[in-house]
């Protein structure tokens, strides 16, 4: 490296001893485009001499070759690692750097400052315990330094840095620095930002970074790096009620139970009762395990292995907690939510929520509203876009253990998967438990699924026909129905345009309401099955997620899928009501197969092509496959 402490050469012991025991501060850069993010950086990592001579001399080549300095040492080049942005001189992912000083570690996230890559700039954030906003005081308060202020806000981000940057070439004005500070302050204080720290700097030239400038002989603050070492982080979070989410179960042999995870809150000893939530069960802390031998305390930050007195139930995605102040359970939410993905997000539509290393299915009901984050208007809202921010409800297939965000960042935090990508679409944070989670309780009932199968002798299931219109589904779902009811079976025929004169009336043929649509229909042939029947569905349920999400409401063997597989060139010849020509002339909008997608199941039960068999012939082949005790896994017409 560039240089080396003095202590490594007298006493290596010490050295060692003193870097182990440094506290770590994780903390963002953010802010417009421009504004010197990646150089405020490259410049902490150059004064703090934690660049090798290799990668000085690399800088140095980088620098004249796509530099912006002129020849210059470019600092941004040390953290701007993908080439797109090296060419366009911007950074698009999160880059994370590790430094150190005599005093402290870091690891600094350098987020994005386009608002396109403001998702990315919400994932650096999450584990952050400080924020340095940016401002180029040539231009003062953005719309993009407001966005990123308010996501510090809404993250939760107690320690707030206001960098005023470039100020060597607005002539280290105070009456700049102090109208651009005196803006940003009338913002904070309306989304709830108590306190900050305001800087003037030159990133690029290294005034106040490391010490302090000449040039602004009005400014008696400390500089950057004093802030940074001195922000007093994480101590707060032992003095809590204790959390550690479980994240694994360990069992290395038979004598050896215990329980793994990173203490979210608190403070544990041997001894301590503890409640596991979310099922109740209390037992006492037996020992506090790590590699280093067992603990006689562990606090919030460790990660340790607890075994417990008592052999009870624990899961990975369980909380232990303190037994006299454990963390709330439900299933249903207030949460604020932060949309990642190109596509939006659709009330109705199920998901996968990970809250720690819980994993549920979750539902979001139609944004409360969403949140104008230049102005903080509150907006009404059907769907949330890709970088916007929304209050929804959240509803959940299962209970589980939380604190409000505001309280734990670690239990009240969540990410929301979808179900068919794995890809990560949001990312929210709890408000509250709904009350309704607390006070609607499942009934008891004498008579169950069961017996009302066995009653019309029969198995309950779901016939769940899929297609574009004009493929014939409702054709051979009625004469799938007419020959179980010849029979002697008892059935229920759900078809499209019926349910939409009823349940569904309310319903148009947005992607919204379209999920919607099939949500109810799913939930009521749960219900159908549940009374023993077997229930043919004729929809054309065009998103693989929501017959995904009517399969996983059944048990498994219940939910029978039938692609009816007729090309959109067919279906069109067969447009008996005329929907495809209205299609066609741009009169019917959202219409599937022309201006709304269709996404044929990926592995159905059965497959019918209506271009090599009649109508009777798929009904004839799908009753007969019903007829069957045991089902194929697999059986393809």
């Amino acid at each position: 490296m560039a240089h080396q402490s003095d202590l490594i050469a007298t006493d290596i012991a010490a050295y060692l001893d003193a870097h182990q025991n440094k506290s770590l501060l994780r903390f963002i850069t953010c802010g417009s485009v421009d504004d010197g993010k990646s150089t405020l950086i490259g410049r902490l990592l150059y004064d703090s001499k934690m660049i090798f001579e290799d990668q000085m001399a690399a800088l140095e080549a980088d620098s004249r070759r796509v530099g912006t300095q002129g020849g210059d040492i470019d600092f941004a080049l040390l953290v701007d690692g993908l080439a797109a942005e090296r060419e366009q001189g911007i950074t698009i992912d999160v880059a994370y750097r590790f430094f150190s000083t005599d005093r402290r570690k870091f690891i600094v996230a350098d987020t994005p400052g386009h608002e396109q890559y403001t998702r990315n700039m919400v994932t650096g954030a999450s584990t952050a315990d400080a924020a340095v906003i940016l401002i180029d005081a040539r231009r003062g308060v953005l719309t993009q330094t407001r966005r990123h202020a308010y996501l510090v806000s809404l993250l939760g981000i107690r320690h707030v840095i206001l960098a005023v940057n470039k100020m060597d070439l607005m002539g280290w004005s105070q009456a700049v620095f102090d109208e651009i500070v005196a803006d940003f302050s009338a913002f904070a204080e309306r989304i709830g930002v108590e306190a900050f720290h305001a800087v003037p700097m030159s990133a690029l030239r290294g005034d106040n970074i490391t010490e302090a400038s000449g040039r602004s002989p009005w400014y008696a603050g400390p500089p950057l790096m004093a802030l940074l070492e001195t922000l007093e982080v994480g101590d707060d979070l032992a003095a809590e009620p204790f959390r550690m989410p479980v994240q694994w179960v360990n069992r290395p042999n038979l004598d050896f139970r215990g329980f793994s995870g990173l203490i979210a809150a608190g403070t544990v000893r041997p001894g301590d009762r503890v409640r596991v939530a979310p099922s109740g069960k209390t037992s006492t802390v037996r020992r506090i395990v790590t590699a280093d031998g067992d603990l006689d305390r562990a606090v919030a930050g460790q990660s340790v292995t607890l075994t417990l007195a008592d052999e009870i139930d624990v899961s990975r995605g369980d909380v232990l907690a303190g037994a006299d102040r454990p963390p709330e359970a439900a299933d249903q939410f207030e949460a604020t939510l932060v949309w990642m993905d190109e596509e939006a997000m659709l009330p109705g539509r199920p998901y996968l929520l990970k809250i720690g290393a819980k994993l549920v299915g979750a539902t979001i009901t139609e944004p409360k509203h969403k949140v104008d984050v230049n102005t903080l208007d509150q907006r009404p809202a059907k769907r949330l876009e890709l970088n916007e921010i929304g209050v929804c409800n959240l509803s959940l297939d299962a209970a589980v253990a939380f604190d409000p965000y505001a309280a734990n960042r670690d239990l009240g935090g969540f990410i929301l998967i979808d179900r068919i990508s794995n890809r990560t679409v949001g990312a929210g944070m709890l408000h509250f438990a709904l009350r309704r989670a607390h006070n609607i309780h499942w009934q008891d009932l004498s008579v169950d699924k069961a017996a009302r199968a066995a009653i019309k002798n029969q198995r309950g299931r779901v016939v769940w026909l899929t297609g574009l219109s004009g493929a014939g589904k409702s054709t051979i779902a009625n004469l799938v129905e007419r020959r179980l009811h010849a029979d002697g079976r008892h059935t229920y025929l759900l078809d499209g345009d019926n349910v939409r004169h009823g349940l569904n009336r309310d319903l148009g043929f947005t992607e919204e309401d379209r999920v919607e649509n099939i949500r109810r229909v799913a939930e009521v042939s749960k219900l159908m099955v549940d009374a023993g029947l077997i229930v043919l569905v004729s929809f054309i349920s065009p998103f693989r997620a929501e017959r995904r999400m009517a399969r996983d409401l059944m048990a498994p063997g219940e939910f029978v899928e039938v692609h009816v597989d007729t090309p959109l060139a067919v279906a069109e010849t067969r447009d008996v009501k005329g929907l495809y020509k209205k299609a066609r002339a741009g009169e019917l909008k959202n219409f599937t197969g022309i201006d709304s997608p269709y996404e044929a199941p990926e592995a159905p039960e059965i497959v019918v092509d209506t271009t090599t068999m009649t109508a009777e012939q798929a009904a004839e082949r799908i009753a007969a496959w019903l007829d069957q005790a045991e089902p194929p896994t697999d059986f393809s017409i």
